[in-house]
């Protein structure tokens, strides 16, 4: 089997869960491929603003360092860091020899593919400039529509599953209808059940982005194979 490791940068057990599950969608263990959640020791149950997500990069880093060092760790063929900000990636591919996706950069990437212009929706106000930061610096300025935000308190919304998805449906028709995105990315890990039930809704593509990360780390193995 083919190890992929999924790093929740937040301490929430139930989240990693969810978002293992959703990556085995694509990365199917039929295909050969094992996906193992790994929850970070330390930090905040959901990122919700910078500080936290500046933290993380050294949790991120910390329980790699401990996946790898463990003596049933398993040979590891790639990284995803499923959290929006992609916080310690750069950092990691510095310090591994596989591939490290992280989950923003993987659905820009989708996102934009062919020129399209999109949009992000999401929960976390005390992120929409370092998502927007995020999307300058991996060059996606020109395409880029900008962040469009659920009201009231992420983590009172998480809380209400399906309420959240509606309110995120509402953020994807506002990039759709306001800013003439072509797509709309869902903005954040956690999101990942809520980007599944929004994917057929709109007359766009709306891009998960842990799916997305999925794809990316095929096309990554296969291109090295």
């Amino acid at each position: 089997m083919t190890l992929v490791v999924l790093v929740n940068p937040n301490t929430h057990r139930a989240t990693t869960e969810m978002m293992a599950a959703i990556a085995r969608r694509t990365l199917r263990p039929r295909d050969g491929y094992d996906v193992r959640g790994v929850t970070v020791a330390a930090g905040p149950p959901m990122l919700v603003d910078e500080e936290a997500l500046r933290a993380s990069a050294r949790h991120v880093r910390e329980a790699v360092d401990a996946l790898l060092a463990a003596p049933d760790g398993g040979e590891v063929a790639a990284l995803v860091v499923s959290a929006f900000g992609d916080p310690g990636v750069e950092d990691l591919r510095t310090r591994t020899a596989v591939p490290v996706v992280g989950i923003a950069e993987a659905a820009l990437r989708e996102a934009g593919a062919d020129g399209r212009r999109f949009g992000i929706a999401t929960t976390t106000p005390g992120l929409a400039a370092a998502i927007d930061a995020r999307a300058a610096r991996l060059g996606w300025s020109a395409q880029y529509t900008g962040v469009r935000l659920t009201p009231g308190d992420p983590n009172r919304l998480a809380a209400t599953p399906d309420a959240m998805t509606e309110l995120l449906a509402e953020a994807v028709d506002r990039c759709v209808k306001e800013d003439g995105a072509e797509a709309v990315v869902i903005g954040g890990g956690p999101l990942g059940e809520a980007a599944e039930a929004l994917r057929h809704r709109f007359p766009v593509p709306v891009i998960g982005p842990i799916p997305a990360a999925g794809r990316e780390v095929l096309r990554l193995l296969t291109h090295a194979a």
